[in-house]
């Protein structure tokens, strides 16, 4: 039978204890976590979120509270009352309570517990399949508490920073209009309206907007934003943004500014790191040409360099032909990694890039006795010549090529490649962070499905000024006014500064393929508020979890979210989502053809 709390108040967590505490009554409550008995001693860990502390129970100290400990086993909920000494010569270094041990002289058992299905530990062996099943219990894992103290940290800095910098916290709505942003909308049926539907928010942008026009001068939310689309690994169907709008901004700088503060204070706070300066602006272009993506990670090498003009007329009809179709030819050095690498590596590493669209990767290795090499042979001397120069080749370097009539293609693949092997063959140190923005992306890209412009960010972002003719002769060239806040290979957030101006929306609408019609139907609330006045105004985002992710170096989204879902959206703890009552479904005016699940 387990006790009542009753009068007993806790006056320590369990972690906080030291030296110091030596010689005080003290209560402490949490699990047991471990349970040793050596007879007339018995010793248990307790654990709460702060840390552990053992306890130990002499028979000759209260015979009848050590019976009753006899009793306990891992995962019982206690409160335990006890004078703190010394462990004297068994110090645990390893534990920041590893001086001391409370003698109980009274414990209750508030919670007895079951066995649980995995050790509740931090290098547990139980798959993540059994982990989710039970995430009550995962969460008991100390290194899961943390990351959500943590995420705690980040909230409450994110909240004081922008509050001390003149935003005010406002709430948007849940169930909104369903408008195309990119993914399918999560539907909420409504009742009151049979056959029309809310839409859960994709991201709160029209509504930031909005709060623009109303005057509000600068806004911020910790948002909960909802995309049903095909997750990939470190996706969730709902995810937290930081997100944050500013009035009267004309230049990026201004937004920049403020949002590259935010991230500064976190990573002092969370971190320790101490920065110099501003963090480095990249352009779109000069990303994607060095290293092959919007997102890149500098904190290695393996940049990409350009060879077309090498190659335009070479015999290698893959390469001479990718150049002769405006596409690409890039290569990277892999330096010093020749004897590293294998034929089967390279065999598999021309299936990665496969999985980018690419159609093989060429390769080349330079040893002391010449080049052994998958497509040399097609090549001049002068040729040859000519790539081991740009490419700075030495003994031992490993050159990998991939050609496409897709410029975004070649960049993809050589990019993704770069990672790989850089992660691979540890070419960097992983505990570093590295920092930069990245501006002037394009305001459109062509869908090749919809055989139509798409807005590369959202069609709310402002060109950039330099480039408004662009959008009468050359659209596809057209820059945009937008920033990404790269960290460590990752986009950490991204903004733009918002078009204001009704004439230039529409514009942009249309050159989207959108018809009256459907600007009417899809944005018609919104076009209307421009009628009445909007000042200048530009914002940003972070993800949130992705933020948690980077300061706590962990790579899963899932353990930086209390309750996530797994790869097709479902929730294997509570089994959402899960069929309803059919009297649910009347109320609604809801048929469903589906047949139910197993």
């Amino acid at each position: 039978m387990v006790d009542l709390l009753g009068s007993t108040k806790r006056t320590n967590k369990c972690g906080e204890l030291r030296a110091t505490d030596i010689d005080k009554v003290v209560t402490v409550m949490g699990f047991v976590s471990k349970y040793r008995n050596l007879g007339n001693l018995l010793f248990i860990d307790v654990r709460d979120i702060s840390g552990l502390v053992q306890v130990s129970f002499d028979d000759s100290v209260d015979k009848a509270v050590f019976e009753k400990a006899t009793t306990l086993r891992t995962e019982y909920v206690v409160a335990i009352t006890g004078k703190v000494r010394s462990r004297g010569a068994n110090i645990n270094k390893n534990l920041p309570t590893g001086e001391i041990e409370i003698l109980a002289t009274e414990l209750k058992i508030l919670a007895e517990a079951e066995t649980t299905p995995f050790e509740i530990k931090d290098d547990v062996k139980a798959s993540e399949t059994l982990r989710l099943q039970y995430r009550y219990l995962d969460l008991r894992r100390p290194q899961l508490q943390q990351i959500l103290v943590l995420r705690d940290k980040i909230s409450r800095i994110t909240r004081n920073y922008l509050a001390d910098h003149g935003f005010l916290d406002i709430e948007t709505p849940y169930l909104g209009k369903s408008t195309p942003e990119g993914a399918r909308d999560y539907l909420v049926p409504s009742r009151v309206h049979p056959g029309e539907f809310y839409a859960l928010p994709q991201s709160p942008q029209l509504y930031k907007q909005l709060l623009m026009i109303a005057g509000m001068d600068r806004y911020y939310q910790i948002a909960k934003c909802f995309r049903d689309e095909d997750l990939r690994a470190n996706r969730q169907p709902e995810f937290t943004q930081i997100d944050m709008e500013m009035s009267y901004v004309e230049s990026c700088e201004d937004v920049m500014e403020v949002a590259e503060g935010l991230v500064k204070a976190i990573f002092s706070e969370c971190k320790g790191l101490k920065f110099d300066g501003k963090f480095r602006r990249i352009t779109w272009k000069e990303a994607m040409e060095r290293w092959g993506s919007d997102k890149p990670d500098t904190r290695f090498g393996l940049e990409l360099n350009n060879i077309s003009d090498i190659v335009k007329d070479c015999g290698f009809g893959v390469f001479s032909g990718a150049v002769a179709a405006n596409g690409a030819v890039r290569a990277i050095n892999a330096k010093g990694l020749a004897s590293k690498m294998t034929r089967k590596d390279m065999d598999a590493y021309g299936e990665f890039v496969k999985s980018y669209g690419a159609k093989g990767l060429a390769w080349a290795m330079v040893k002391e006795d010449g080049i052994t090499s998958s497509f040399f042979k097609f090549l001049s001397e002068e040729e040859k010549d000519a790539i081991l120069k740009k490419l700075d080749a030495q003994v031992g370097d490993v050159l990998f090529f991939v050609a496409s009539d897709k410029k975004k293609v070649t960049y993809d693949a050589l990019g993704a490649l770069r990672c790989e092997l850089a992660n691979k063959y540890e070419l960097f140190d992983k505990s570093q962070y590295d920092f930069l923005w990245v501006t002037e992306f394009p305001m459109f890209e062509w869908s090749e499905e919809e055989q139509r412009l798409v807005a590369m960010h959202h069609p709310f972002t402002s060109p950039m000024v330099e480039d408004f003719a662009l959008l009468d002769s050359d659209p596809i060239n057209a820059r945009s006014n937008a920033y990404d806040m790269v960290i460590n290979g990752q986009e950490a957030g991204g903004g733009s500064i918002r078009i204001h101006n009704p004439e230039l929306q529409k514009k942009i609408f249309n050159l989207i393929g959108l018809t009256p019609e459907q600007i009417k139907s899809k944005f018609g609330f919104f076009v209307d508020a421009f009628k009445y006045g909007a000042p200048p105004h530009g914002g940003l985002a972070f993800g949130l979890d992705r933020m948690v992710m980077l300061v706590s170096q962990n790579d899963n989204i899932k353990d930086v979210i209390a309750f996530p879902k797994v790869q097709n959206a479902s929730c294997l703890m509570s089994d959402a989502p899960s069929e309803v009552d059919p009297q649910q479904l009347l109320d609604l005016k809801i048929e469903c053809s589906q047949e139910k699940k197993d």
